[in-house]
This record gives structure tokens, sequence and C-alpha cells, in this order.
């Protein structure tokens, strides 16, 4: 069975998704902004959807799949956003990055501070060997903080994904546990 932990940076505390978390999740997931460029989120953002998600993430985190933190701001306890390990692999020790950031703290390197610590609960408290992330080649954003903390570009998968009716192209990372720990070493 997975534990979770609170993880911390210097401005950031990583803590376990709760229900509690709701309201701040339907409204930053409301803004068209976030889920332009996030493959999973819906927009218009449905009332009751953030519950649901909610919902979803903790059984999902019961089954050993998944392992997703609330991403606040220390000064001020505000949330900024989620930062997730799911599709955990057993056999083959391995698993998908996936992270969003409320609008208001895009550009202050947040996600980057964020990923860090993630990276060492992914391959030290979940004993991966391997994290991948994907991200829609129109978000440069996001390969540019996967690429400071070390992903490597694996490919681009054509019209991988439909969002808003246009078929997108999504570029795929990774970072292997050894190249994560030369990096730290």
């Amino acid at each position: 069975m997975l534990t979770q932990s609170t993880l911390e940076t210097t401005r950031l505390i990583l803590r376990p998704l709760s229900l509690a978390d709701v309201r701040s999740i339907q409204c930053v997931a409301t803004r068209r902004e976030v889920a332009d460029t996030m493959i999973s989120i819906p927009h218009p953002y449905p009332d009751g959807e953030a519950e649901q998600y909610l919902r979803r993430q903790i059984a999902e985190f019961e089954t050993g799949h998944l392992v997703s933190f609330a991403i606040e701001r220390k000064s001020d306890k505000a949330f900024c956003g989620v930062i997730e390990i799911r599709d955990i692999e057993r056999e083959h020790s391995q698993a998908e990055l996936s992270f969003w950031l409320a609008v208001e703290v895009w550009g202050q390197g947040y996600m980057s501070e964020a990923l860090k610590p993630m990276l060492r609960f992914g391959f030290e408290d979940l004993d991966l060997n391997r994290l991948y992330a994907y991200h829609m080649t129109r978000n440069p954003g996001s390969g540019k903080v996967l690429q400071k903390n070390g992903f490597v570009q694996e490919g681009l998968l054509h019209q991988r994904v439909r969002k808003w009716g246009v078929f997108e192209d999504v570029k795929l990372w990774a970072i292997l546990r050894r190249d994560w720990h030369s990096e730290t070493a």
C-alpha cells in the first residue's frame, strides 16, 4: 500500500489532496487558461467536477495507482495547483508525472520547485526507475520545466489528443532514476 507524507520546499508545501480542496480545485480549474493546455481538464469545468475528480484521486491512491499532492504556498497557505504521480506500474517500475498550476502563480518558478521533491519521492519512496510526462507542443513552458529538472524528450506524438475539436501534437519526456541520481549527487 502507498504511503504519502507532506513534502516541503523553500516556498511550497506539497500535501495530500483531500475533499477539503474541492472549492479550490473547482475555482482554479474553471479558468479557461488552465484547461487550454491540460489534456484532461474540460472547459467549461462542470459544477461538481472537482468533487468527482478528488474522489477518483482518493480511490486510485487506495489501489496504489496514484499519489497526488496539492501545491500550497507556505507564506499564505494559498492553493496553487496539483502535482501527481499516476498510472504507477509496479511491474515496469514506472509512472506518469502530471501537474498544473493556477494562472495567478504562473511564471514564478513554483512548478520547477515542486518537481524536485516529487522526483525524490518517485525514485526513493515509490522506488520507481522511470518517470515520464506529456505536454501539448503549444505549451512549451511545461517542456522547459521538465528539461530544467533533468527530463529528456523521448518523442513527439502526432495528433495524440483532441482538445476542443482539434487534434494536438504531444511531446513525451522522461527521466530515469540513474540520471536523476547523477544530477542530485
